[in-house]
């Protein structure tokens, strides 16, 4: 017996507002308050929200609600599964609490498994060896299926299916049996997707996208250039017979049924029928994921290294359609460069609109790929280019950093900032000598210590000499008192590793007196 695993993505972003700039200089003042309208375009937020949920989310409910029941009594249940970000969950509670209702019918029913994933739809998995961001917002997602549906989540389909071997143990150390990512030749080589595996050095079960049956679905539906047009129910059933192996996952955008293929291509009425079809079939029946990997062992193990990141998206199936061109990279590390200030004010309003910023989305708009994925990328863009989007993009954030920066400028933040990592080009590279630059860049007080430690005593003391310390610990980490500290060890005119042991003494005992200053100042607020 095959089981087929039907998984459904439910996202909307919250767009950016393309009249930021000129919306902010119309007003005498801005409160932290009015910088959620001032961010994003609600009107048209709305606009795209209430469309696709007249034109898809309410109608295929409603088909797999009336499926569901039809076969609830039957050896063989029609059951799928969601993974529903925690913005779309705001957007329904905001404009159609009936949606959230008819999500919540579909909860009850018995035949529905809710998956975890970053509750704001973001890249925070990427974000280097500091998973934090990632396992916080996981878990304010596990929190909202739990409040909403009731649910606890056992399997996690983290944000565009992004996947590695890093991301896999996160995730297996937040207590989850399963992760779900895009079947990807370059990572099974002559294997088929559709087995259970088991991610490297790790317990945690991996369903792995059967992504040619899942596009016939999503893109080639209502493709009238295709061989196999008009894709029927019952020809997909068949295809879906005929494919051996333990369990085929199907994953698509929600949006399939009504919106990317519009109701008059007959998406709902294939939707409606294929329960059905697949049940005829001696050798199919529909499982959830979590059946799936309770039902069948690994048959083998998936390596995925950090450089070779796995997604969902684009032709590519990496991260490449959110991070790989300047721009992109760009507003990306500023974003992650901010993560550590803004947490640093404890301020909830302003911490929220880091994490909206977050959504993958944004970067997406920014993408200058050419081709079909050229096309998908501009067909979800809201702005005219990606130039524009960047433009947008950029302002925003640098706004967002302006006010985070003012908030930490407050006296009680000042140990929490001149500890925060700073933003890229802002960070301290160590140099032999001129135009001969070592390995070592750092961005915060932390990195700067560990790499004194051990960087060439040549460097060292060229930059000393230099005062390169002194200017970059008071110019830009805004430390007037460590640097002070340098001008004096500058002048005692120390060398080789009496002067490594008296700068890394120097830093070590500010790191200490400034998070004791810090950690006070947390348990005051």
């Amino acid at each position: 017996m095959t089981d087929v695993c039907f998984i459904f993505e439910v996202h909307q972003p919250y767009r950016l507002n393309r009249n930021f700039h000129s919306d902010l200089l119309a007003r005498q003042s801005v409160t932290k308050k009015d910088l959620f309208d001032l961010y994003f375009d609600n009107k048209l937020n709305q606009y795209i929200f209430e469309r696709a949920a007249r034109k898809c989310y309410f109608p295929s409910n409603n088909v797999i609600l009336e499926q569901i029941d039809r076969y609830k009594r039957d050896r063989k249940q029609f059951k799928v599964a969601y993974g529903i970000s925690g913005v779309f969950i705001e957007q329904c509670e905001r404009w159609s609490p009936d949606l959230l209702e008819s999500f919540k019918q579909l909860a009850q029913s018995g035949c529905v498994e809710f998956l975890d994933q970053p509750y704001y739809h973001s890249l925070a998995s990427l974000y280097g060896a500091d998973r934090s961001e990632f396992v916080e917002q996981i878990r304010l997602h596990r929190q909202l299926m739990k409040d909403l549906f009731n649910h606890e989540p056992r399997v996690v389909e983290n944000t565009e299916c992004l996947y590695n071997n890093v991301i896999a143990k996160t995730v297996e150390g937040l207590g989850y049996e399963a992760t779900v990512t895009e079947g990807v030749e370059r990572i099974l080589g002559w294997r088929s997707p559709n087995y259970v595996y088991k991610a490297k050095d790790s317990k945690l079960k991996v369903l792995m996208r059967n992504y040619r049956l899942s596009d016939d679905i999503g893109f080639r539906f209502s493709s009238t250039w295709w061989t196999e047009w008009p894709l029927t129910a019952s020809k997909y059933a068949i295809w879906l017979a005929a494919t051996p192996g333990q369990a085929i996952t199907l994953f698509v955008d929600y949006e399939t049924f009504g919106e990317h293929h519009w109701p008059e291509t007959g998406i709902h009425e294939f939707l409606r029928w294929l329960p059905g079809e697949v049940i005829k079939w001696n050798n199919l029946s529909w499982s959830t994921p979590s059946e799936v990997v309770r039902r069948h062992e690994p048959v083998g193990e998936v390596d995925v290294h950090e450089f070779n990141t796995i997604s969902w998206a684009d032709l590519d199936r990496d991260p490449s359609a959110w991070i790989v061109n300047p721009m992109q990279t760009i507003c990306y590390e500023s974003l992650k460069g901010l993560q550590q200030s803004v947490k640093g004010t404890h301020d909830e309003d302003l911490i929220k609109l880091w994490r909206y910023l977050q959504m993958s989305d944004h970067l997406y708009y920014l993408s200058i790929k050419g081709g079909g994925p050229g096309d998908v990328h501009s067909y979800f863009n809201p702005c005219s280019s990606p130039v524009e989007a960047f433009a947008i993009y950029s302002r925003i954030i640098s706004d967002l950093e302006a006010r985070i920066l003012r908030e930490l400028e407050k006296p009680e933040f000042a140990a929490k900032r001149m500890l925060r990592r700073l933003p890229v080009g802002r960070g301290f590279t160590f140099f032999y000598e001129f135009a001969r630059p070592t390995t070592w860049t750092v961005h915060s007080l932390h990195e700067f210590y560990s790499a004194l430690k051990v960087v060439d005593i040549k460097s060292i003391q060229f930059h000393t000499e230099r005062g390169d310390f002194e200017r970059w610990l008071r110019q830009v980490v805004g430390d007037e008192k460590l640097a002070g500290q340098f001008v004096d060890t500058s002048s005692i005119r120390l060398k080789g590793e009496a002067l490594r042991k008296r700068v890394v003494y120097a830093v070590e005992g500010r790191i200490k007196e400034l998070e004791a200053v810090a950690t006070e100042t947390t348990a005051d607020i």
